[in-house]
């Protein structure tokens, strides 16, 4: 079926919130399928993707063994009932999560515990559950330009009011937000606004992303995370990381709180857990899971259907296999300073500021205007004519002013290379 045809269907049977279609034709290609860090469209045309499909294929599109392991469950065992009859994948994908996690930061003496759930946002409602029922106090604090996903809990966290206002009145109204802090920055002042909000004793966890992705990569102090644990200790509340969107190798660690070297009470995990099923985890220190939630008489307070998906779980054991097995991390941090060098020496926008920035092959290449207001019109232009050349970006920031580069961890010099130049090309 031809693009036109697939987005006349979409604009007959789907909400218009749900897809942006420019009216002159350019925007949206519609997939076809996916191989490694390429993507082919409706009407064949051969791309690469900068994005990996919002940071889920970090092993590649259609990874084979990943791919066969979600097949062959899928021949075996298509779905179970969650919290009432498990599967055995769901235990091992545990036990590995707890492995990758809380064991290894701590060298074997922490453990961790799971809950499962399905997209990413669920897994922060997750942790803001387990919060709420480990300290008794309702209040979150989050941070500016945060992004934690749309659920009604999970709005709570999410900073733009874009997402929020209108459905501001069905909202808990439950977060409080302070200035995220940038890189180079100090943490005195953020220091200073945290500790008066903790203070009041309301406030039961602080949830943060280490880099922020939709934020528009931003990347905080190397100080910023050792100051939330402290301060989490010191005033009795829990350090919630959402590693959604840096996790699995994504930034050049497995999860982006390594490179601080702190330990969360919670940590959040999705997108590239499993390559591309839609699964997601609440990862919580074992002690603190048993204490907040209270065994179970026959009926859980918090599951779903489809909790903890038998494929979702094959894959997720694949994908974690892929990812040690080719370095990822390793290489994701050598191609993201490649990345970065190739951008600083050949982007150059005459009357326009830039800044580069990220970790691993999680970058941002933000662009202003003279007078420093966000170029968001030039981003947006720039978006469009990468596609058209074969390159598939995405603008991230509150003003959509930054080009945001996380391709799959097994893209190529070479390619980032082209994508480098096409960009230079179209800047000019």
């Amino acid at each position: 079926m031809e693009t036109k045809k697939i987005l006349n269907l979409l604009r007959a049977y789907e909400p218009a919130n749900m897809l942006w279609i420019d009216p002159d034709g350019s925007w949206p290609i519609v997939w076809s399928r996916a191989r490694g860090a390429n993507v082919w469209d409706a009407e064949g045309r051969k791309y690469i993707d900068l994005t990996a499909a919002f940071g889920v294929a970090a092993a590649g599109h259609g990874q084979k063994r990943v791919i066969a392991a979600g097949q062959q469950q899928m021949g075996k065992l298509l779905h179970a009932m969650g919290d009432v009859h498990p599967h055995a994948l769901k235990a091992e994908l545990a036990r590995e999560l707890s492995r990758i996690t809380f064991e290894r930061w701590s060298s074997g003496a922490m453990t961790g515990k799971t809950m499962f759930a399905n997209s990413g946002f669920e897994a922060v409602e997750a942790a803001l559950k387990t919060a709420m029922l480990a300290t008794g106090k309702r209040r979150i604090l989050a941070f500016t330009g945060a992004y934690h996903g749309l659920g009604y809990g999970a709005l709570n966290a999410t900073y733009r009011d874009y997402f929020r206002e209108p459905f501001r009145a069905q909202l808990g109204k439950f977060g409080s937000f302070v200035p995220f802090p940038k890189e180079g920055d100090g943490v005195v002042a953020t220091e200073r606004r945290i500790t008066k909000l903790l203070r009041s004793k309301q406030f039961g966890a602080i949830v943060v992303e280490p880099i922020q992705g939709r934020g528009g990569v931003n990347v905080p102090p190397a100080g910023f995370l050792p100051l939330l644990r402290t301060l989490c200790d010191r005033y009795g509340a829990l350090l919630i990381v959402d590693e959604i969107f840096t996790g699995f190798g994504r930034t050049g660690t497995w999860f982006a709180c390594e490179h601080s070297r702190t330990i969360p009470d919670l940590i959040c995990l999705g997108k590239a857990l499993t390559g591309g099923f839609p699964l997601s985890a609440c990862v919580g220190r074992a002690e603190l899971m048993d204490a907040a939630w209270p065994p179970s008489n026959g009926e859980a307070i918090h599951t779903s259907t489809f909790q903890g998906h038998p494929v979702g779980c094959a894959m997720a054991l694949a994908q974690i296999k892929e990812i040690q097995n080719q370095s990822l991390s390793q290489r994701s941090t050598a191609l993201g300073a490649y990345l970065m060098q190739k951008l600083g020496a050949e982007i150059s926008i005459p009357g326009h500021s830039t800044e580069i920035r990220g970790r691993g092959l999680m970058v941002g290449l933000e662009i202003r205007k003279p007078g420093g207001k966000p170029a968001t019109a030039l981003v947006l232009e720039t978006v469009k004519q990468m596609l058209r050349r074969g390159f598939i970006l995405l603008p991230e920031g509150e003003f959509g002013n930054v080009i945001s580069f996380s391709p799959p961890l097994i893209i190529t010099e070479a390619q980032l290379a082209a994508a480098v130049a096409a960009l230079r090309e179209v800047l000019r």
